[in-house]
């Protein structure tokens, strides 16, 4: 049974708890029977802009763990070396993304939603004829997990639909990426945190800054500051949830294969702060 108020106080630790067994089976024995990327673009009807995106994937039993990719960084040879590795090894990858999806594919394999993290979490049934309509679902069903009352959020990972929803809630927003560039609204989007002005009242931030190792960096800022820390997580679906009460609020955890992937109804899992 796991504890759950045991809480790690950084991705890297809880990689060394998952490394040493104390979160459950002995991770070298455990395989990653297979492995496989997945890129795909969107653009849905009526917008202006679309997406491109590539994740790599990992599957321990039953369990898949993903974590997403710049494009074009993941060769073939990288996949092909994790096929068959053990999960221990994968864990200690020189490669950030493989470590991430190790480790979602072990912490899903040890506790799959809706219990990621020792935590009861709420299944979501994500449904719609069109991307675009399961887009705005997922977003709307996004936008709830923030606490009543934000007036500004800080948003990690520019994703349209979310802020046409902070937009049609009347919620101010300062969009923040990696790429930088300008929203579908023409708004400038900021390239790092450091850039954006300060006077938000809570985080929305993606999964992927677990593969570009700056979510510890985002979840120090909303402790220092004492702000709510929300995450929608495709990558490191099972991980985030580690992290309630330690700093983050709420997760929406979306298991692959991801909302864009499937024409018929996604189910995502949301996860609210350890009371």
């Amino acid at each position: 049974m796991i504890d759950s108020a045991l809480r790690p106080g950084s991705v890297a630790e809880l990689i060394t708890w998952a490394r040493r067994g104390r979160l459950g089976p002995e991770p070298s024995t455990l395989h990653a029977s297979t492995a496989f990327r997945t890129a795909y673009g969107t653009r849905h009807a009526g917008r202006s802009r679309g997406y491109r995106n590539e994740v790599l994937s990992l599957r321990v039993g039953a369990a898949v763990g993903s974590c997403g990719l710049e494009p074009g960084t993941a060769s073939d040879d990288l996949v092909d070396s994790c096929v068959a590795a053990t999960i221990g090894e994968l864990l200690a990858h020189a490669v950030p993304a493989v470590r991430i999806a190790a480790l979602d594919a072990y912490l899903m394999h040890v506790r799959p939603h809706p219990h990621a993290g020792g935590v009861r979490g709420e299944p979501v049934v994500i449904d719609g004829s069109t991307s675009l309509t399961k887009s705005r679902r997922r977003a709307s069903t996004v936008v709830d997990l923030l606490p009543a009352g934000v007036s500004r959020v800080l948003v990690v990972g520019v994703v349209g639909s979310l802020l046409a929803e902070l937009r049609a809630r009347a919620i101010g927003y300062l969009p923040c990426d990696l790429a930088g560039g300008v929203t579908e609204w023409d708004e400038p989007v900021f390239e790092s945190v450091a850039d954006a002005p300060s006077d938000y009242d809570a985080l929305l931030v993606t999964g992927m800054s677990l593969g570009n190792e700056t979510f510890d960096e985002f979840r120090a800022v909303a402790n220092r500051r004492g702000l709510p820390l929300v995450l929608f997580a495709q990558t490191g679906s099972a991980v985030l949830p580690w992290f309630l009460g330690a700093g983050v609020h709420a997760v929406s955890a979306e298991p692959y294969p991801f909302f864009s992937l499937d024409g018929g109804p996604s189910t995502v899992v949301t996860y609210r702060e350890l009371s």
